[in-house]
């Protein structure tokens, strides 16, 4: 199939627009409207350019059904709703893009920024630019719908279409966001829809049963070759494992409803934290599991919520530490798929914090942990304490742990959060808030490499618990070993290729790493950090300039500087050799690098629980 190319607009040229335009209103965007642009490119393959004309005829197209749903005035969630499903199926049916096209986020923001801006920030007021550069094509304003309609559509079918009216955004996201085992698949995602439409879910939660049902499917996916079975014979198995999930939510429903009947209850158990003797008819008088004065149960796994969940080495850490992950929300696409290669049984949500309804998931109300690896945050630049995006997401995360309580939080960030007076108001309002629902706050800096990691790494905390957790609560200690030399924990992968200098290297590699940056979306690709973290690197014999695909081979001069690899990257981060990193290597890099080492996760978590269990 021969495709239409679209022209790309490059993130340089992208994102001063997407800067410039949040400030306009909707009639200034559509005086911005243009069919070219001059920094525009084509990619360098085989396909028809489509003209200005074809561009003009796609806006037209698009500008009618907008029109249905208010545009350019107020809209509202069901009219929204109508317009994503009109304008999935317009999109893919029009524009004839093949999937590699479809896949360039330059294409989706060309769109957005050029001939469609007045559209694009009217759906969507004040977007996050992943909604508009496409960093995420599953946020896209107009890419995330060409992806659903491409997944969904059956060609045979009078309404090819139709099953993008079986799921909502939020649903059809959990497919998507397990796309590397199943999302990745039209004909088994079709099938998917298909059985979900012909289920009885009446008195269910439906998210609850979907999540469980592609639950059950990565379970089988190994196994089952779900592309090579015929449709007939493909929802026949689909369906067995739906119903599956059907029987085993029903009984869930009457244990919630008892479970809320039990807490309404003013027993002699709420009032003094133990447990009676369970005498009810035929159990005899066996006794309940264990309990804590607080009243968790010794023998069950802690449960938490992970908030900008990152690659999961943080919730890795946490899990090593006893919780059970029970959901995980990052906003970046690439993230959610690296933790759903390593975890396919974690429940990821890929999604910004701010759009999280906890409504939705009100099982999670009263875990015992929320955690989160928060983007790190600058200080204040005016009186309000600052409008930055990260500071923006620490409070909404706030307000989340404030409707969810749980009995702990975790909250990792840059030392300066904890002890410098730039902070100051940002901890005085954390602590306030808190502290007045009940936590008892502390913060804490620690250094991964008192903790077994190969790395000057410092990361400021805070936990906070409710009483009377808060009293039980102490920060690990350090090991007392002295952590990894870099030369140790990665002269055997310089050696890997047949690098003659790889031992001369490891010798001279005799101290911990300095920290790693991830860097910021807003800068540009992968490398080791400012001046001063390069000049270290290179103190260790690395070339921090950029990162390296593969360790030096036998024709690499001895005395030359190695570049660290992605992979080499993880194992500073003392993640697991096998944790799979889904993305480019500049992404990938910044997955690791934003990290928590694992380690370090895990000695914070394992004072938590101490204190939650003691």
């Amino acid at each position: 199939m021969i495709s239409n190319l679209y022209p790309r607009l490059l993130s340089d040229r992208a994102a001063p627009l997407f800067a410039a335009y949040q400030q306009l209103s909707t009639s200034e965007l559509t005086e911005r409207v243009a069919f070219t642009h001059e920094s525009s490119v084509y990619v360098a393959t085989g396909g028809d350019r489509v003209t200005a004309d074809r561009l003009r005829e796609l806006r037209e197209g698009i500008l009618a059904l907008a029109a249905r749903a208010g545009f350019p005035g107020e809209s509202d969630r069901v009219r929204n709703a109508e317009f994503d499903l009109s304008l999935a199926a317009l999109l893919h049916a029009e524009t004839g893009m093949v999937p590699a096209e479809a896949a360039s986020r330059d294409v989706w923001a060309f769109l957005a920024v050029v001939v469609l801006p007045d559209v694009a920030f009217w759906r969507y007021p004040h977007p996050p630019k992943d909604r508009i550069l496409g960093t995420d094509l599953t946020r896209h304003v107009f890419g995330r719908l060409w992806w659903r309609a491409q997944l969904v559509r059956a060609p045979d079918t009078p309404e090819p279409y139709e099953a993008l009216k079986i799921l909502g955004e939020a649903a059809f996201d959990q497919i998507y966001a397990r796309r590397a085992a199943l999302g990745g698949s039209p004909h088994l995602v079709r099938s998917i829809l298909r059985v979900w439409d012909g289920l009885d879910l009446h008195g269910l939660n439906e998210r609850e049963t979907l999540r469980d049902f592609l639950k059950r499917l990565l379970r089988l996916a190994p196994f089952v070759l779900f592309d090579a079975l015929e449709e007939e014979a493909l929802d026949d198995e689909l369906r067995a494992v739906a119903q599956q999930s059907v029987d085993a939510q029903r009984p869930s429903v009457k244990s919630i409803r008892a479970e809320a009947a039990a807490r309404n209850k003013p027993n002699t158990e709420r009032r003094t934290g133990f447990a009676e003797p369970n005498t009810s008819p035929g159990r005899g008088s066996s006794a309940r599991p264990a309990r804590s004065r607080s009243g968790t149960p010794a023998d069950r796994p802690l449960r938490s919520v992970e908030v900008c969940a990152g690659c999961g080495a943080q919730a890795l850490g946490l899990e090593q530490a006893g919780f059970e992950p029970v959901l995980l929300i990052d906003n970046k696409a690439d993230a959610c798929f690296s933790i759903a290669k390593n975890r396919p049984t974690w429940d990821v949500v890929c999604m910004d914090i701010a759009d999280f309804r906890v409504y939705e998931r009100q099982e999670i109300i009263g875990i015992d942990l929320i955690s989160a690896g928060l983007p790190r945050v600058r200080p204040a630049t005016n009186e309000q304490g600052g409008g930055s995006d990260e500071r923006g997401v620490l409070r909404t995360t706030i307000e989340l742990i404030l409707v969810v309580r749980p009995k702990a939080v975790l909250l990792e960030n840059i030392p300066d959060l904890v002890d410098s007076p730039a902070f100051e108001r940002d901890r005085s309002w954390i602590a306030e808030r808190l502290e007045r629902s009940g936590y008892q706050c502390h913060w804490g800096v620690l250094n991964a490499a008192d903790f077994g990691v190969p790395q000057n790494r410092r990361s400021g905390f805070l936990v906070a618990l409710q009483r009377p957790y808060g009293t039980r609560f102490s920060w690990p200690r350090p090991s007392g070993f002295a952590p990894p030399t870099v030369g140790s924990v990665l002269g055997s992968t310089m050696a890997a290729h047949g690098w003659p200098g790889a031992d001369r290297w490891a010798e001279r590699a005799d101290r911990v790493a300095p920290a790693l940056v991830g860097g910021s979306d807003r800068r540009g690709g992968a490398d080791l950090g400012p001046t001063g973290s390069k000049k270290a690197w290179e103190a260790l014999g690395v070339n921090g300039n950029s990162l390296g695909d593969t360790p030096p081979g036998p024709d690499f001069p001895v005395d030359a500087l190695p570049k660290l690899t992605v992979e080499q990257a993880a194992l500073i981060q003392s993640i697991p050799e096998d944790w799979d990193f889904a993305g480019g290597k500049t992404s990938k890099y910044r997955q690791i690098g934003h990290a928590m080492p694992p380690p370090l996760a895990r000695a914070v978590g394992e004072a938590v629980a101490t204190a939650l269990r003691s």
